[in-house]
């Protein structure tokens, strides 16, 4: 304990004032152990030895020190009661001194064997201003590897949940003035309303804060080091002047997205505006803030189909209208590839009616044709800008289509093996098919900051347009997509695409498709074929246009 500080149990409490400041744990004791009679015993007493699992009476011994200690401010106790002192005992000092903690209730929950739940009332004093700040976390006992004893498995998260890796809790003018984001037509985005559009809105503020004009005002924030990651504002003690930032989100149609991932669970869609490129939505439903839409990386499935049908096309492989084969199975160098339920197409039925049934051995079977192995990853480059290193106005991560051979290329052909994407990726391949060339995504304007716009090498070739167009078109009207595009007018289009994955029982569902100069594309993991979970998701986005 602090030099000078006073100790008093009134009436169940446990308050610390050392220099001033009051910590406190209300019911510390009667929360862990069920006892009545709260201890002064120090945090730091020794712990004992053992082997095995911890016991339930280890957790709740270390877990209540651990939290009193922390609670009354004395970082070294609570340190030395974790498994990693050189790192838990500065956290627990920042959580006063750099985040301006000037009381802490902390209240433990019932263990749930080696973990204890808690929840942590807190009041951060900055300035003269005052402001409650209130927040669930856990904590895990296991036993020390070296010394024996009953320890707190140390994790940033102990502090804060949201706490990780190198972040830290802090309190202070903030680091970037408050935008106020506004869509296309000028109405603002706020993440109350569209909650998927926090951690975009975290990543504006920090890059574009200070050129939109504002004033900063007094926060209590996790400043999260790294170009992956924003500074997430968790308290606002006296707020700034925000600067206005327009985006090229459309409400509408975000607002459509928002709702539409509502109905899975581990879901997203993207939708894009062909002509320019410009991002009218992206929505997430996820139990953590993670962008998945923008930077998840995964097999896309047959969506993937739009590029190798689009490379098969150009090379004059195939052409819409002529036959191409599709039995139930075909093996490759080794590797046997199949259709979903083993289906095949009668003789003389043309590449159109596979694209549309979605046949994976029409397009294994012409990769000897085309005599080269990394050629799906050109188009993808070439073509569809894969891999340009994309400047949308956020973080984002590119598509992958990595060079390979054999078994594994072929896999490639149908949207599986090593190839990665997201949703934004896919929603963008689609944009292009319906354009006819790429346009790179963005979410704020150009004009903006004069970033550099990743262009692609060359436009996909006429004809090849033409009739990728087409082939969608009739996917979207009686092929896999049909039922779940039937609500959406105009020029629409479609593929549907389901990825297989190592241990999971259900492929995840992918769903890409237009309908006039709108574009969208969506997964849902675990979700089975893409047209019974993710094309509902892309057909309601596309009626909101």
């Amino acid at each position: 304990m602090r030099s000078g500080a006073k100790v008093a149990v009134i009436g169940g409490v446990f308050t610390v004032v050392a220099g001033g400041v009051g910590y406190g744990a209300y019911n510390l004791w009667n929360g862990i152990t069920g006892g009545t009679t709260p201890t002064t015993t120090s945090a730091a007493a020794p712990r004992k030895a053992g082997s095995g699992p911890v016991t339930a009476e280890e957790v709740e011994r270390t877990a209540k020190d651990f939290l009193a200690a922390w609670a009354k401010g004395d970082e070294a106790a609570a340190g030395e009661l974790t498994n990693n002192a050189g790192t838990a005992t500065p956290a627990v000092a920042g959580f006063r001194d750099e985040a301006h903690v000037s009381k802490a209730v902390i209240t433990p929950g019932q263990p749930v064997g080696p973990k204890v739940p808690f929840t942590v009332d807190a009041t951060v004093t900055y300035e003269g201003q005052s402001k409650r700040l209130t927040y669930a976390s856990q904590l895990t006992v296991v036993r020390g590897v070296t010394s024996g004893k009953p320890l707190v498995d140390w994790e940033p998260s102990v502090i804060h949940p949201k706490l990780t890796g190198e972040s830290a809790l802090r309190t202070g003018e903030a680091p970037n003035p408050p935008v106020k984001a506004v869509d296309r037509d000028g109405v603002e985005l706020t993440p109350e309303k569209y909650p998927s559009l926090k951690p975009i809105l975290d990543q504006l503020r920090e890059k574009y804060g200070s050129e939109a004009g504002g004033k900063p005002g007094i926060e209590t924030w996790i400043e999260s080091p790294g170009e992956d990651g924003a500074d997430q504002t968790l308290l606002t003690l006296t707020k700034g002047e925000p600067g206005k930032l327009r985006t090229t989100l459309d409400a509408d149609v975000q607002a459509a997205a928002e709702q539409a991932v509502k109905r899975y669970g581990e879901s997203s869609v993207v939708a894009i505006k062909p002509s320019t490129g410009e991002i009218r939505a992206v929505a997430n439903n996820r139990q953590d803030d993670w962008n998945a839409a923008f930077l998840g990386v995964q097999a896309p499935g047959s969506t993937m189909k739009i590029v190798t049908a689009a490379m098969l096309l150009e090379k004059g492989l195939v052409s819409a209208d002529r036959p191409a084969e599709c039995p139930k199975n075909v093996m490759y160098q080794g590797r046997t590839f199949h259709n979903l339920d083993h289906f095949d197409l009668p003789a003389g039925s043309t590449f159109k009616e596979s694209f549309k049934r979605s046949c994976n051995t029409a397009f294994i079977k012409l990769i000897d044709d085309v005599g080269d192995d990394t050629a799906l990853g050109k188009e993808a480059r070439d073509v569809f800008g894969i891999g340009l290193n994309w400047q949308t106005g956020v973080v984002t991560k590119d598509g992958s289509v990595p060079a390979e051979s054999g078994g594994v290329a072929a896999a490639q052909y149908i949207g599986q093996g090593t190839i990665q994407m997201n949703v934004l990726n896919v929603a963008s391949i689609t944009a292009t098919a319906k354009n006819g060339s790429f346009k790179q995504p963005v979410i704020v304007p150009r004009d903006l900051d004069d970033r550099e716009i990743a262009t692609a090498a060359r436009p996909l070739e006429a004809s090849a347009a033409q009739q990728l167009r087409e082939m969608m078109r009739a996917t979207a009207t009686s092929g896999t997509a049909a039922e779940a595009m039937s609500g959406v007018g105009g020029d629409k289009g479609a593929k549907t695409g389901s990825a297989e994955v190592g241990g999971q029982a259900d492929s995840n569902s992918w769903f890409a498709g237009f309908a006039d100069d709108l574009a969208a594309a969506a997964v849902v993991q675990s979700g089975g074929h893409g047209g019974d979970a993710a094309g509902p998701l892309v057909a309601s986005v596309l009626k909101a246009r």
